[in-house]
């Protein structure tokens, strides 16, 4: 096979009622290997939940609250600074910023409790954050929901890269009775011009699709191949998240069937067989425990964030595996498992896509890694 699934070839895959799954994956691991070898690598960070607050309310989601809810929280500059230096000491490269979408438009305390610390709102907020993590020898990466393009240049000279997932690209989900209804900032035209934007501002980008919440297979691929014109568009999408949808105690969706590994490897494969060959897939492994031989024959070439930390704040009752037991199982497939940057390589060395004042620090802590590699 020459370069990717056209869409036409994609969603007939998608169609078929039972696919030849042990052909698609050897096709797409054949992709992997043809492009990243035999080494597969995650990104060993501290996981900062800078707040929890979020005016969406996804059918699916633990982790949003609104003021006074039990678990609100928004992090003090002083946990920050807390965590920043447990993240340091326990040899963390990634400080990933994690939050809501848009509190402050919906919360008047929040608003509140940021002008307290001298921020204006949650993007000042964020940027402080991101300081202290670079000074903390830490690369900053932020997802904060929905931002604008000013929030963006605005964040872009302290984080190497920013994400937003756009889970789905099927307006369907925000119909009623659908898992979106009550999330402004999850319709998918919201979410796609975000994604342009970041490309037009030459910002390292992930992003990724959600599975399991109510979308057909079809739409699984319309998501995928959205992500591939956006990132053909502008060249700024390093990796592609394919996660599995999760049940949570207390949600509406606490009853909803969770995709099985079959599943999640047929999506794996498609992801890797629709994306540019350029572009990392990766899989959550806490999210799928025990399947790691199944990822990887399905085509991923990197696992995502993995804190020694911080647990999983979005998905709580999924621990993180740990790292030598991951590796252990990656060579007994005959794969070599390595820490990466949360800026992947070929945009460190690609002009105009990390902003000057980050490139000192993002090369301290790659030499770093490499060192570590090979101690």
């Amino acid at each position: 096979m020459d370069g990717p699934l056209t869409a036409e070839e994609a969603l007939a895959l998608a169609d078929l009622p039972e696919p030849d799954l042990p052909s698609l994956l050897e096709r797409a691991a054949a992709v992997r290997d043809r492009r990243w070898g035999r080494r597969l690598t995650y990104s060993p960070k501290v996981f900062l939940p800078v707040t929890n607050l979020c005016r969406n309310h996804c059918s699916y989601c633990s982790f949003r609250r609104s003021p006074g809810d039990p678990g609100a929280w928004t992090m003090t500059p002083r946990e920050v600074e807390e965590w920043l230096a447990r993240g340091r000491d326990q040899g963390c490269a990634e400080a990933l910023l994690c939050l809501g979408d848009k509190p402050e438009s919906a919360f008047g305390a929040y608003r509140r409790e940021l002008a307290a610390w001298g921020h204006d709102g949650t993007v000042s907020y964020l940027e402080a954050v991101a300081r202290d993590a670079l000074r903390h020898g830490l690369l900053p990466h932020t997802n904060a929901g929905v931002l604008t393009a000013a929030d963006m240049e605005r964040l872009r000279p302290v984080n190497v890269s920013l994400g937003l997932m756009l889970e789905t690209a099927s307006a369907r989900l925000c119909e009623p009775g659908m898992p979106h209804r009550r999330a402004p900032d999850k319709r998918p035209d919201v979410r796609l011009r975000m994604l342009h934007e970041a490309g037009r501002l030459a910002i390292p980008f992930t992003t990724g699709i959600l599975l399991g919440i109510g979308e057909t297979r079809r739409e699984r691929v319309e998501a995928l191949l959205a992500i591939r014109d956006v990132s053909r568009a502008h060249g700024h999408i390093q990796e592609v998240i394919v996660q599995t949808f999760r049940a949570h105690p207390g949600t509406p969706m606490r009853d909803a069937p969770e995709p099985t590994d079959a599943e999640v490897a047929h999506a794996v494969a498609l992801a890797r067989l629709v994306l540019d060959e350029d572009v990392t897939v990766q899989a959550p492994p806490n999210l799928n425990a025990g399947a790691t031989d199944l990822l990887v024959r399905a085509g991923i070439n990197d696992f995502g964030g993995i804190s020694p930390v911080t647990p999983d704040y979005i998905n709580p009752a999924h621990a993180w595996p740990h790292v030598a037991r991951l590796g252990d199982a990656c060579a007994r497939i005959g794969f070599e498992l390595g820490p990466r940057l949360a800026i992947h390589d070929a945009y460190v060395d690609r002009p105009g896509f990390l902003a000057d004042e980050l490139r000192a620090p993002t090369l301290a802590v790659r030499e770093r890694l490499a060192a570590r590699r090979a101690a």
